[in-house]
C-alpha cells in the first residue's frame, strides 16, 4: 500500500530524515517507535504532503507519490491525526469533526460518518455543541481521531496519540485505534509509548537520529537487548 523508498528530509541545512525507508501494507498497522527527536513527526508529516521531501521516493498504491500535495494525498485516502491535536479552539465538537469531510467524495457520506465517530466516542454526540477548546485533553484527543474518520481513509497517519493524556484516557484512544483497525483501515501509528505501540502492531521500526535503526515483528524487536533497555527502562531490566 504504502511505500517509502531512501526517504531524505531537510529544514534549511539540517536533514531530518536520512534514507528512511518502511512499508505500510493494506490492513497493517505498524508502529513506528523512538525518543524525542528522532524524527518521528517529520516522517508522518512528509508522508501527509505537509513538508517536502529533498531525496527518495514514495509510492501509494503502486503509483508515485514522492512530491504530492496533502490535499492530494488525502484524495487518495490519507488522514493524518496530528501530533498535539490541532482542533479549531472556538468552533464546536462537530464542526471540527465535519473540517475532516471537506471533500466532496466524503461529504456525500457526512451523516454516515457522523454516526460511525459518535458511535466510536459516545461522549462527543453529548458535546458535539460545545466549543472544542474546552473539552479535555482526552475528550480533544477523539475530536482529532473523530475528524480524520470524517475523511474516510483507507490510511490513517496517527502521531503521538497518547502525548499528555492520563493512563485511562491512553487505553480509551488505544481501543479506539484497534477498533479503527478491525474496519479494515490501515494505521502507521507513531509513538512515543514503546510498550504500547509494540503491543498493537504487526510490524514496528525503530527510528534514531533520523533514520531507522531496527525493524521487525513487534517480539523480534522486543528480544533485543539495546532496545529493551532504550525504550522499556525498568521493565527491561527487571524482566
Amino acid at each position: 500500500m504504502l511505500e517509502a523508498h531512501g526517504l531524505n528530509v531537510a529544514y534549511g541545512d539540517a536533514t531530518a530524515l536520512w534514507d528512511v525507508t518502511l512499508v505500510v501494507r493494506e490492513g497493517e498497522l505498524v508502529s513506528v517507535v523512538g525518543p524525542n527527536g528522532a524524527g518521528k513527526t517529520t516522517l508522518v508529516n512528509a508522508i501527509a504532503g505537509l513538508i517536502p521531501n529533498r531525496g527518495g521516493g514514495l509510492r501509494l498504491d503502486g503509483a508515485d507519490v514522492t512530491h504530492a500535495s496533502a490535499r492530494d494525498m488525502c484524495g487518495r485516502g490519507v488522514a493524518i491525526i496530528p501530533e498535539g491535536r490541532k482542533l479549531f479552539a472556538g468552533m464546536s465538537v462537530e464542526e471540527n469533526l465535519e473540517v475532516g469531510c471537506y471533500r466532496r467524495a466524503a461529504r456525500r457520506f457526512r451523516v454516515e460518518s457522523l454516526d460511525r465517530v459518535y458511535g466510536l466516542f459516545p461522549i462527543l454526540r453529548e458535546r458535539r455543541l460545545q466549543a472544542a477548546g474546552t473539552l479535555s485533553g482526552g475528550q480533544q484527543q477523539m475530536v482529532a481521531i473523530g475528524r480524520a474518520l470524517m475523511a474516510r481513509p483507507r490510511l490513517l497517519l496517527v502521531d503521538e496519540p497518547s502525548l499528555g493524556l492520563s493512563p485511562k484516557i491512553v487505553e480509551e484512544v488505544f481501543e479506539a485505534l484497534c477498533a479503527i483497525h478491525a474496519e479494515g483501515v490501515s494505521i502507521l501509528l507513531i509513538e512515543q509509548n514503546a510498550a504500547r505501540a509494540l503491543a498493537l502492531a504487526e510490524r514496528a521500526y525503530v527510528m534514531e537520529g533520523g533514520r531507522i535503526v531496527s525493524e521487525g515483528a513487534p517480539q523480534e524487536l522486543l528480544v533485543q537487548p539495546h532496545i529493551r533497555e532504550a525504550y522499556l527502562g525498568a521493565d527491561a531490566r527487571s524482566s
